[in-house]
């Protein structure tokens, strides 16, 4: 039937997202996930992460590290009914591959730096204290070597001595 071809369409760009030797006909426990989270079945409220890898256990082959596309959709099936609730197994399933069709893996701005959570904080330059703050200048450009290691001061006193040069002064 043609509404499976779809689905089976997304299960195989999902299946061979990430592994260029994947051949589309097994999907990883990474992809699975992936696409549960994508496709919206996964919306950590019903359905959470847990849900989806407890199931892709559940049917994989015992030993295997990948699910066929039947076993995806016994999967399915055991998803749908918890992500839409109220509905009939059948329904619930067809809602399910309704959120999957036509839909392939994002890989838009995968590799973008993050700025997420503690990121932006820990990268800014300004906020550091101690000996870190020494290492940038105002604008929070690292200063390379010299804002790394002690330059020796030869000046014959104690190092770090705050009083250099005040003999002469109190005596």
């Amino acid at each position: 039937n043609s509404k499976m071809s779809e689905v089976e369409k997304a299960f195989r760009k999902f299946a061979v997202y990430g592994d260029t030797s994947a051949s589309g006909n097994d999907m990883t426990g990474k992809n699975f996930s992936k696409m549960c989270k994508e496709c919206g079945v996964m919306d950590g409220k019903a359905v959470t992460s847990t849900d989806v890898d407890i199931v892709f256990n559940k049917v994989k082959t015992k030993g295997a590290r990948t699910i066929t596309f039947a076993e995806f959709q016994q999967a399915m099936k055991e998803l749908c009914v918890k992500r839409f609730k109220g509905k009939s197994p059948e329904e619930a399933l067809q809602a399910v591959y309704s959120l999957i069709e036509g839909k392939e893996p994002g890989h838009v701005g995968a590799t973008k730096a993050t700025k997420v959570g503690g990121v932006e904080r820990l990268t800014d330059t300004s906020k550091y204290t101690g000996t870190h703050k020494e290492r940038f200048d105002e604008s929070g450009k690292g200063k390379g070597l010299a804002g790394r290691e002690d330059l020796a001061d030869n000046s014959g006193y104690v190092g770090a001595y705050k009083g250099a040069g005040t003999y002469d002064q109190t005596h």
